[in-house]
């Protein structure tokens, strides 16, 4: 199956790639044929991003994963073996259903933590934990309902994770900015899960800048939408997390030890 798959790479590929080896892709492996220089990359993807960084073999056979930026973020495109064809889209690994692609693009765009102003952030969890999360969150916002809870039963189940909780307040949800202001003013968390449970929250008993500097610094960041989180290695994940899947990407020893389903 390798063989004849790069067997018809070959020939689609332009009449150099056919006199690279007389063996061909079969006496060895496919990558031994095929290669892609950073200038190439740059000619082929040319206007359509603003710089290209590196070119890897993608873990799926036959591809290169081009990292490139464009208006400031950094992800990962890909080119077939014959450089005819641009795939941009999630690549997904069947065996744990691990969405490369997503994974690839945190890596690129980690965040150094000390860029991000923690005073007012609110702490869920014990403030001795040795592994503390970011969670950027919107007081409005469903999916970070959602989430709540679920950072509940991580710091439930491990004392040694907690997580700070900084309010980006979201223009499509129009009560969001003033409710984060309020919560803010007055550091609480019960009024942030107020929030969550639809109540009305009163307006903020303080003059605070604290929203306005996390909007500019989530745009000088590159995280657009909420809940977001960052790891304690920089690494950003946006998105719903369920308590089981925070555990072990955590490394925590709760989860290795929790039996297999």
């Amino acid at each position: 199956m390798r063989f004849l798959f790069c067997a018809i790479l070959l020939l689609l590929a332009a009449g150099p790639a056919l006199a690279m080896n007389g063996d061909g892709c079969g006496a060895g492996k496919c990558n031994d044929c095929h290669s892609m220089s950073l200038t190439e990359a740059k000619d082929l993807l040319q206007a359509g991003v603003d710089q290209v960084n590196s070119v890897d073999f993608s873990e799926l056979p036959g591809l290169f994963v081009v990292e490139v930026e464009k208006q400031g973020q950094k992800f990962p495109i890909y080119v077939d073996f014959s450089k005819q064809y641009v795939i941009s889209g999630n690549i997904i690994r069947l065996k744990d259903k691990q969405n490369i692609t997503q994974q690839r693009k945190a890596e690129l765009n980690r965040v150094d933590l000390s860029r991000i102003p923690l005073d007012d952030a609110l702490l869920l969890g014990s403030a001795k934990a040795s592994k503390k999360v970011v969670v950027f969150t919107d007081p409005e916002c469903p999916y970070c309902k959602k989430l709540h809870p679920e950072l509940q039963e991580v710091v439930k189940r491990d004392p040694d994770i907690a997580f700070l909780i900084k309010l980006f307040p979201l223009k499509m949800h129009p009560n969001a900015y003033q409710v984060s202001q309020s919560i803010v003013c007055a550091k609480s968390m019960a009024m942030l899960e107020s929030s969550f449970a639809g109540k009305t929250i009163p307006p903020p008993a303080c003059k605070t800048g604290v929203v306005d500097q996390t909007l500019a610094l989530v745009e000088d960041l590159g995280i657009r939408s909420t809940p977001t989180l960052v790891l304690p290695d920089g690494l950003v994940l946006p998105g719903y997390k369920q308590a089981d899947q925070l555990l072990q990407i955590l490394g925590s020893k709760v989860a290795a030890e929790a039996p297999a389903k």
